[in-house]
């Protein structure tokens, strides 16, 4: 199914569709502020392991993103911040950074790398966070990649549709999404490390 929304006002009717297919085991593509995204609920294993097998990943060996709501939803799931580390992301978020963080217990065994680490997002993108918002827990976070060689990232939803739609249960159309994906930022240490560069320099 390719559904149709606008970031600027997600339609809560479709919000509402969504979510429930996701309470149900559910996986959808969404876009983000980056690269389009392919999620399902993190606490239903069984989609995990669909979304895993979907991108060719070992959820035991990959580290694997999920997305939150805002900062007091992150809370819920890293370990605690330092005030350096919690003022950066402050400044930052919403925005295009994955934070790799000490994950906390509520974070499914499945999503926790041998480290006991996690990555976390906020994207700035209306659609994706008022999905998290509705359903109440984070929604796995793993970029919709192209075969072509120049070209690392689909960005046409309904591309994406035609070559995800037997994979999925909903493709989420909310207009073209961007080619670079998230910078990456190590922050399970006292002060953070950047790992990859995104489409947007960090805020210090």
């Amino acid at each position: 199914m390719l559904v149709r929304l606008f970031p600027e006002n997600p339609d809560p009717r479709k919000i509402r569709q969504i979510t429930e297919i996701l309470m149900n085991g559910g996986v959808i593509i969404y876009p983000t502020d980056t690269v389009y995204g392919i999620g399902c609920d993190i606490t239903q294993p069984k989609a995990v392991e669909r979304v895993a097998k979907i991108k060719g990943l070992n959820p035991e060996k990959n580290l694997m993103s999920f997305i939150c709501h805002d900062l007091s939803h992150i809370a819920d799931f890293s370990a605690p911040l330092s005030n350096t580390v919690f003022k950066m992301m402050k400044r930052n978020l919403p925005g295009p950074f994955t934070f790799i963080l000490n994950a906390n217990n509520n974070v499914p065994k499945l999503l926790k790398s041998k480290r006991k680490t996690v990555g976390i997002r906020v994207p700035d993108n209306n659609i994706v966070r008022e999905i998290v918002r509705e359903l109440g827990n984070p929604i796995l976070s793993t970029s919709v990649v192209d075969e072509d060689e120049i070209l690392e990232y689909t960005t046409d939803p309904e591309l994406i549709y035609e070559k995800y739609n037997d994979l999925v249960d909903i493709v989420i159309d909310g207009g073209y999404g961007e080619n670079i994906p998230s910078a990456i930022i190590d922050c399970t240490n006292e002060e953070w490390d950047i790992i990859r560069k995104g489409p947007k320099e960090l805020i210090l």
